[in-house]
């Protein structure tokens, strides 16, 4: 049994938190300073948690590894069966064609392109990034903003700006999935916190859109689309992050958003004409998508495009009946981690050993059922089928190495003491430390390019600094990973991915400085946000 210790540096707070901080600030500057390989900055700053655990807190060598092998294994199940099996339904739309197909029918919504920036950039990357996550909405609307007419520089603002409000609930919530077990808070409740804060986020991100693209013209000729779209966004996804599903509350979220913006725009479209280009804004769309949206495409497949994200939510939908629910819950299987035996410093037992096998009622096995009925909607044999999940593999192969070693990283720092430390010291900031809160968060994102890897280094720091400064640790765990979407516009990871969409290798720098104002002005309200949730101003607003 390994009881933690919170000062084993001299039996100092501060000098122990130095140490303590030291697998972090390995992987911060080999990430944003050296510029190394994810997986091999998160394998670095793994060995040194280890060395930490070991010769500083004084962890048997066996114990802190079995935690490493915990966190790499609760990285992949559930975190990444979610991801792998959302990310295989979107590539078997890619593969069949009816990607595209969904893409003509957005574009045909609205020819004026500041509309088209919120349909696309906010609205359909919301649903990518419930879906897929881990820099797909960014790379996939940059290239179909670019179809449209609009410059390189302009596609990957838009897409990295828009990238924001989603983010907590990406991949099916894997975010507040991995949240929860870090923290040993619940989900469901950390999952409509979160719903209290982004969707405030939300409001104003499709406004930023159209200024963007267009100025103060802009915003002043469009701002009632937009106001639409962002309120229609933040009340579905308060609503079900709140009483239906939280894995769902993207999903729901961009669909209804979309809807409200066709409802307005849709009775003032013109029959013909050519786009609205905002001042210099874009350029013509390219002469080959321009004739492909000028020829609609047949109405039974355009509703099979769109009928693999409405069986995604019928999956998610049923499997939460609550006699279904309860019957998928038979399969769940919960075990110690074996030779895992914690101690808090306080001589109390640690849950961190415990892991959860919830082999049906885990969002990623529902989205491998709704993957299966994809299969049979688009048509796609089985065989194909099986290539798609190959190819997705491959493409996710360094994907899942890193988010394994992070989660690893993660739970050896939570298991020897190390986060507990920093918590611990962090708190005597006090109540102004949840003014704080989501800069970690924030900070976590903009170096790992990952709210999930954010809320596995920074969630059970978040808890533990709560404990100590008398404020919620929901509030706080929630925080961090609302302040850390908004430093996903400006991780290096995003902002590579953007650039190397629109084919502006090597001007990182010059994205990064469009998109770096908005993310600080974001960031400071969620930061004044969360302040007044502790305070009694709004904390009727913490569950």
């Amino acid at each position: 049994m390994f009881r933690q210790v919170l000062d084993p540096v001299a039996h100092s707070l501060a000098w122990s938190s130095l140490v303590a901080a030291l697998p972090l600030l390995t992987l911060f500057v080999l990430l944003g300073v050296v510029r190394m390989r994810a997986w091999t900055a998160s394998l670095t700053a793994l060995a040194v948690a280890l060395l930490v655990a070991v010769w500083t807190y004084g962890m048997p060598v066996g114990q802190a590894v079995l935690a490493g092998t915990e966190g790499a294994a609760f990285g992949f199940f559930p975190i990444l069966w979610i991801v792998i099996n959302a990310i295989w339904v979107y590539t078997m739309t890619v593969q069949t064609g009816h990607f595209d197909v969904l893409r003509r029918s957005f574009a045909r919504v609205s020819d004026d392109q500041r509309i088209q920036a919120i349909i696309i950039a906010f609205s359909f990357g919301a649903l990518l990034e419930a879906l897929a996550g881990f820099g797909t909405p960014v790379a996939v609307t940059s290239v179909m903003l670019i179809a449209l007419g609009f410059r390189p520089l302009k596609a990957a603002v838009l897409a990295l700006t828009a990238n924001t409000a989603p983010v907590a609930f990406g991949a099916m919530a894997t975010p507040i999935l991995t949240l929860g077990k870090v923290t040993s808070q619940s989900s469901d409740t950390l999952g409509a916190m979160v719903g209290r804060q982004t969707p405030i986020l939300a409001l104003f991100v499709p406004l930023v859109l159209v200024s963007i693209v267009d100025g103060r013209r802009g915003l002043r000729q469009t701002w009632p689309v937009a106001l639409v779209c962002g309120v229609a966004f933040a009340v579905a996804q308060y609503a079900t992050s709140n009483f239906v599903s939280v894995p769902l509350a993207d999903v729901v979220a961009s669909l209804v958003s979309v809807a409200a913006v066709v409802a307005m725009v849709r009775p003032r479209l013109r029959p013909s004409g050519p786009a609205v280009v905002a001042g210099g804004a874009a350029d013509e769309p390219t002469p080959e998508f321009a004739e492909r949206v000028a020829r609609p495409d047949d109405r039974r497949e355009v509703l099979r495009a769109y009928l693999p994200y409405a069986t995604i939510i019928a999956v998610f939908v049923v499997c939460q009946i609550t006699a279904v629910k309860n019957a998928l819950g038979e399969a769940t299987q919960t075990v110690r981690w074996p030779g895992l035996h914690l101690k808090s410093a306080a001589g109390g037992t640690l849950s961190l050993p415990t892991f959860t096998l919830n082999y049906l009622t885990s969002p990623g096995t529902q989205m491998l059922a709704a993957g299966l009925l994809t299969m049979i909607i688009l048509r796609m044999s089985v065989r194909g089928a099986l290539r798609a999940y190959r190819d997705t593999l491959v493409q996710l192969r360094w994907a899942i190495l890193t988010v394994m070693l992070v989660l690893a990283l993660a739970f050896v720092m939570n298991a020897s003491g190390q986060t507990i430390t920093l918590g611990t010291w962090m708190a005597g900031a006090g109540g102004f430390f949840a003014f704080l809160s989501p800069i970690l968060g924030w900070l976590g994102t903009a170096v790992t390019g990952s709210d999930t890897s954010s809320n596995s280094l920074f969630g059970a720091l978040q808890v533990a600094a709560a404990g100590r400064a008398d404020l919620s640790p929901v509030l706080l765990a929630a925080a961090n990973s609302s302040g850390g979407v908004l430093g996903k516009m400006v991780s290096p990871q995003n902002l590579a991915i953007a650039a190397a969409a629109v084919g502006l290798d090597g001007r990182e720098g010059d994205i990064f400085r469009r998109v770096i104002i908005w993310g600080l002005i974001f960031l400071a309200g969620m930061c004044v946000l969360a302040l007044l949730q502790a305070s009694a101003i709004l904390s009727w607003m913490v569950p």
